[in-house]
């Protein structure tokens, strides 16, 4: 291995459990920002394990709020189409980020910024 290649790609034993558990190592989990969930897949004889990263709904709430407010919700109404747009979210990230991969891969169209949210400021 070259420097620069050996400098990319750390390498760690870790041992399965019978139930097919096993540990991340601290500095792996550490450094790639792991939380409580995990991304598997499964590829060309690998399984890579990237972390998921939590969407906080605070970084969305406020412009699904303005909208609902915009489209004339109240109460309760207000309140449930808060939950189901919410609720989307995870979805709609996870579909982005199939889609971002498939780009990275030559599978797909790239998308800039201004095509996916429009070009408002």
């Amino acid at each position: 291995m070259s420097p620069s290649t050996q400098s990319r790609h750390e390498r760690k034993r870790v041992r399965i459990t019978a139930k097919r558990q096993f540990t991340i190592p601290q500095k792996f989990y550490t450094q790639l920002g792991f939380e409580k969930e995990a991304f598997c897949t499964l590829g060309d004889g690998m399984l890579v394990i990237q972390p998921a990263q939590s969407v906080s709904d605070g970084e969305f709430s406020e412009q699904i709020l303005s909208d609902l407010v915009k489209e004339g919700f109240t109460g309760d109404a207000l309140l449930n189409e808060f939950k189901k747009r919410t609720r989307k979210i995870r979805p709609a990230v996870e579909s982005l980020l199939a889609e971002a991969k498939a780009v990275a891969m030559g599978k797909g169209e790239y998308s800039t910024y201004g095509d996916i949210f429009g070009n408002e400021a």
